[in-house]
Order: structure tokens, then C-alpha cells, then sequence
């Protein structure tokens, strides 16, 4: 069989008849036999006489004469080129399949990828699923690749996963068992199928329902204000008592106005809010927020410090307000929840810096771990199981990117959370024109 694919003859070199090379094989596994005198396999592009190339693994065995010394060493070629072609396909397959693909080992490590996941996430080959997706130390609760390996069966899971440039991901996934000729399962495919842009106009449906629906129900309290104040202006006119009349108007004006901001809170969600600029005093919002908040705060047994720097800034008034308000919230409750520290803090302070305006809010509560800190903006995303609604956050982070400005977390599990808002201290056109507001 050899003589008729490869043709030679004996005392050709081997690298010349089934290579056409003139020079000998870089790693050679005759060479190893003969230095070792142990079999050994390898894969190999080979040429046929007719010019054909094909792939076959090699198989070298020494032979040996009385004495036990290696005299030669026999080859044996088998032809595995069909198999190769339909690995390729099935890698082609695995490579263009539009999600991601991972086959992971026993202990969790990656032991290959496809294109779409190396795309967003990098190679990831040899590393923790869950330190490439979610950037954890340790395996994720309830992880369906540990169900597949228990029971064999095919399991799925929504998860929340962080691509290599920092977005955050909705996807769905699917773990199957990949078995060994004896039928163990030695690793586990996951798929995860992107859902982030269905999960994102399911969200805003939602959020919209939530707010209608909240909306419609304050509304109809506010127009039983206007209905009251409407009554004190008609009777004040009708006995021409001033005082009614006064009352009245300023309870329409009054409920007018919190519908006023009510609607502008849906517009939130529902399109970009228009905002209203002005120039924002810092230390009368700080102290309007303290107002708000300072009882709360002692109620849940929390320490609030205010600290601001005299200035002003170009803003939404409400709008930051808002912001300030939804942090300082967080930060409160985080301290509520922490029964390891006998006392709490929260401080929120205020600086100028270069054409920025920064604001800090710093708490000793039970702090985030990475991958809370990762999905913290998230709508509907929130670590205070059902007393939360996963709101606060997004509002904050929606009005700080609207002014311009950015907001970044620090955080230790047990220790605390840092917020740090910076906003620009003027107005920028679309134009990029600095515009200076004096009221």
C-alpha cells in the first residue's frame, strides 16, 4: 500500500518520499523512538505520488535486535483526512453558530471557545467560566454546568454576564453533556444566546406599566387636591373673602406643580427628559436633601454629614436633586441592613475641581462585591431582595449621563461603598460652546 500511494524505494529518506521535502522534519517521531525507545503519535500532512495531500497520524514503534538495541523503527500511517474535513465542518458550525460557545471542564475552566465568544469576552481558554463572564472568585449559586455534570441532563438559566469591554449582557443559557466512548461525561457544552435587546424592551414595557400605574394612581390624589382648591377659590369669590380666595390658588398651584414633576419623572423612562438648566446652588440642595432625608437616617440609627463647597453649577435642580437623593438612599439602607457595626455613616460631600463639580457619597455599610457593583445601574436590578425595586439606581445613573457627567462606584463586601458623581460645571451646547447661566 505504501509503494502504490507514495511510491520510493527502500533506502529513500522518509521526509523526501511522503513530504517531498529535502530537508528532515522539524519534530520528528521516529527520531523520539530511537532516542527514547517508546511509542509515540503524531498528526501529519503527508503527499501522495499523485501529488494529493492528505492527514494521517503516525505511529512509531521501535524494533529492537537480541541484545535489546534499537535497530530500526517501524511507521504506520492511518489515514484520517474524512475525519478531519468533518472536524472542520463541525468547528466551521461551532465558530459561525450566533451565541456564545464554551466547553468547560470538571473544575470550571474553559477548554475551548468559539468566534462569537472570543469576540466579546477574549480567549478565555484555560480560565474560570465564571472569573470570564462574571468576574466572581468563586463558582456561581445554582449554576446549571454543575447540574449537567451531576445528572447528565440538558439545563438553562438567564444569567447577567460582563463582556471584556464592560458591557453588560441578558443571555440565555443551555449546558449539555459531552461524553467519552464509555459514555462519562468529561466536560459540558454551555451555549448563551444574547437576549439583552428583548430584556431591555421587555424592561421598558414594564417600567412603563409600573409608572402608569403609579403615575395614574397619584394623579388622582393630586386632582382631589386641585378639586379642594378650586372649591376655596369659587366660595372665596362668591363671599368675597381674600384669604379663601388665596388659599385656594395656592393649592392649585401647589398640586399643579407636583404634577408637573410627576410627568416630567415618566419622561424618564418613556424618551430622553428635557432638562431644565439653571444655575444650582450646592449648598442649598445639600441642605434641601438633608432636609429630606435627616430623619430617615435617624430613625435607622445612620449618621448623616453633609459637607459643601460654596458655588454654583448648570443643572436640572429636580433632576439632581433626585440623584442625590436615590444615592443617599442606597447608601442608608445599606447601613439598615448591616448588623455587624455597631454605629453607621453617611457622608455626603461637594467639591470644585477644574470645570467639574464632584459630589461623594460614602457609606460603612455592607459594601458590594464585584459583581454587584457591575449590575448596579440595571433596571429592576437590586441586592435588597423584594424591599427593593431596582429603580434608584438607574434614575441615578439616567440624570448624571444626561448632564454630561459620569458616576463610578467604590466598594468592599463589608466595609462600604463610595459614590462619586462628577458633572460638568457648565452647560456644554451641542456644539461644544460652553454656556454660562446666572439664574
Amino acid at each position: 500500500m505504501f509503494r502504490t500511494e507514495f511510491g520510493g524505494k527502500e533506502g529513500d529518506l522518509c521526509f523526501d518520499v511522503i513530504k517531498g521535502s529535502k530537508e528532515k522534519c522539524a519534530v520528528c517521531s521516529v527520531d523520539k523512538t530511537f532516542q527514547d525507545g517508546q511509542c509515540h503519535a503524531s498528526e501529519e500532512i503527508v503527499r501522495l505520488e499523485n501529488g494529493k495531500e492528505i492527514c494521517v497520524i503516525a505511529y512509531t514503534a521501535p524494533i529492537r535486535d537480541n541484545a535489546g538495541n534499537i535497530t530500526a523503527v517501524e511507521v504506520m500511517f492511518t489515514d484520517i483526512t474524512k475525519i478531519k474535513r468533518l472536524q472542520q465542518k463541525y468547528r466551521t458550525l461551532f465558530d459561525v453558530t450566533p451565541c456564545y460557545i464554551t466547553v468547560l471542564n470538571k473544575d470550571f475552566r474553559i477548554s475551548n471557545v468559539n468566534r462569537w465568544f472570543e469576540q466579546d469576552f477574549g480567549e478565555g481558554v484555560g480560565k474560570f467560566c465564571y472569573e470570564v463572564y462574571k468576574h466572581r472568585r468563586e463558582p456561581c449559586i445554582d449554576c446549571p454546568v454543575a447540574r449537567t455534570f451531576q445528572d447528565g441532563q440538558i439545563h438553562q438559566s438567564e444569567e447577567v454576564v460582563t463582556s471584556r469591554d464592560g458591557n453588560q449582557k441578558d443571555v440565555r443559557c443551555y449546558t449539555a453533556p459531552i461524553r467519552d466512548p464509555n459514555g462519562e461525561i468529561v466536560s459540558v457544552m454551555e451555549m448563551s444566546a444574547d437576549v439583552t435587546d428583548l430584556r431591555n424592551l421587555q424592561s421598558r414595557l414594564t417600567s412603563l406599566g409600573m409608572l402608569v400605574g403609579s403615575v395614574s394612581h397619584g394623579i388622582k390624589g393630586l386632582l382631589s387636591g386641585i378639586d379642594g382648591g378650586v372649591y376655596l377659590m369659587e366660595t372665596g369669590f362668591q363671599k368675597d373673602r381674600k384669604d379663601r380666595v388665596d388659599q385656594g390658588w395656592s393649592m392649585l398651584k401647589r398640586n399643579i406643580e407636583r404634577i408637573r414633576s410627576m410627568v416630567m419623572n415618566v419622561l424618564y423612562y418613556a424618551k430622553d427628559r428635557e432638562i431644565f438648566w439653571k444655575a444650582v446652588d450646592v449648598p442649598k440642595i445639600l441642605a434641601s436633601v438633608e432636609e429630606v432625608l435627616s430623619g430617615r437616617a435617624r430613625r435607622h440609627g445612620v449618621e448623616l454629614v453633609l459637607e459643601a463647597e460654596t458655588g454654583t453649577f448648570d443643572g436640572d435642580q429636580d433632576a439632581i436633586h433626585s440623584l442625590l437623593i436615590n444615592l443617599l438612599e442606597n447608601s442608608i439602607d445599606a447601613c439598615r441592613v448591616d448588623k455587624g457595626k455597631p454605629t453607621h455613616r453617611v457622608a455626603l460631600s461637594s467639591r470644585f475641581q477644574d470645570e467639574n463639580v464632584v459630589f461623594e457619597i460614602a457609606d460603612d455599610g455592607i459594601g458590594m462585591d464585584q459583581e454587584t457593583k457591575e449590575k448596579a445601574f440595571s433596571l429592576f436590578f437590586s441586592s435588597k431582595g423584594a424591599e427593593g425595586t431596582g429603580l434608584g439606581l438607574f434614575i441615578a445613573h439616567k440624570i448624571t449621563k444626561s448632564h454630561g457627567g459620569t458616576i463610578d462606584i467604590q466598594s468592599d463586601p463589608g466595609k462600604g461603598t463610595r459614590f462619586i458623581v462628577k458633572l460638568p460645571r457648565h452647560r456644554q451646547t451641542p456644539e461644544g460652546i460652553i454656556e454660562r447661566l446666572d439664574n
